[in-house]
């Protein structure tokens, strides 16, 4: 066959094209390959979490239903009533505080669970860290062991425990601390101390993460140029674990904040947090639309803690760099 013509499909055999057109031809198909490996992953993407964010974001554009699902008349009125709400005599815009009251209690005890879980985790972070390698996967095992049962049961589990006939009032009682049963259940610390809980091995795991690549001679380093444990701590300690206790922080904000099955069962129905809000307004209230635009500002809020985090991550990685 002479250089120039073609096969009977029209292609230039590869042997008579130049290296240049060859590399390319191959860095095609290679293109091709990839997206046809990956094409699997990015159709469950697609199905199970672009799409149905795409349908709760035309949701939130939209006006309620007469008795539920949603009605196709564009509206910014599920945006304006997170925070706002309309008087049913005058329709004066006014602050919803109910729905203030929520946010605000889902904030705080997020932001507390997120320390207490720091203030618990840290230190057992540190005692897995310095214990000897054969050790160190059984405490793992045990830190682990919570999330091999259901989340619902762990939280069954925790109502035993802070009741009024639990085992915390009981033993009080029988140590002769208190007269009469402490009023935990039901209320905001209940809802803390189900949340920290429930949470606290994702504030160990990314912890343990970095502890164990932490240099501990710099740490008899520290003491020999006289500092004491907190300075060593402050000074040494927790500069080298930052990342791990700004990824531990972010792992156990972002689902505290959303929590729902935690607070409905110790908070009694009566502290309610956004995962609550949400799950009733698809659920008692059936307005569709107002619960997909609060869904949307707890996803944002999520987005702003991720950038956060990176950034802090990225300007960390200049630094050591």
């Amino acid at each position: 066959m002479a250089i120039g013509e073609t096969t009977a499909t029209g292609s230039v055999p590869t042997t008579q094209m130049s290296g240049r057109e060859a590399t390319a031809a191959a860095e095609r198909r290679s293109v091709r390959k990839r997206w046809l490996l990956v094409s699997p992953a990015l159709a469950i993407i697609g199905l199970v979490g672009i799409m149905p964010l795409a349908i709760i974001a035309v949701y939130s554009f939209l006006s309620p239903g007469p008795y539920a699902g949603i009605s196709w008349d564009p509206t910014l009125e599920a945006w304006l009533n997170v925070f706002m709400e309309r008087d049913i005599f005058d329709e004066t815009l006014g602050i919803n505080y109910a729905h203030a009251s929520i946010v605000t209690r889902s904030f705080v005890l997020a932001f507390v669970t997120m320390i207490l879980a720091l203030i618990v985790g840290f230190p057992t972070a540190y005692f897995i860290a310095t214990r000897p390698d054969k050790q160190r996967y059984l405490w793992l095992f045990i830190i682990s062991l919570p999330f091999w049962s259901n989340l619902l049961v762990r939280t069954f589990a925790m109502m035993l425990v802070l009741r009024d006939n639990g085992y915390i009032n009981s033993s009080l009682i029988y140590l002769n601390v208190i007269e009469k049963p402490l009023e935990i259940i039901f209320t905001n610390t209940a809802v803390g101390i189900g949340l920290t809980y429930a949470y606290l091995p994702l504030m160990v795991m990314p912890l343990y993460a970095s502890m164990e690549k932490l240099d501990f001679r710099l740490i008899e380093a520290g003491y020999d140029l006289y500092g004491n444990r907190w300075k060593v701590l402050w000074r040494i300690v927790i500069p080298l674990v930052r990342p791990g206790i700004i990824a531990g922080c972010i792992l156990v904000f972002i689902p505290a904040i959303g929590a729902y099955v935690t607070p409905k069962l110790l908070g009694g129905g009566k502290n309610l947090m956004v995962g609550n809000l949400i799950a009733n307004q698809f659920g008692t209230s059936r307005d569709w639309p107002l619960g997909s635009a609060i869904s949307l500002f707890l996803m944002l809020m999520v987005m702003v803690a991720l950038i956060i985090y990176v950034r802090n991550v990225i300007s960390e990685a200049d630094k050591n760099a």
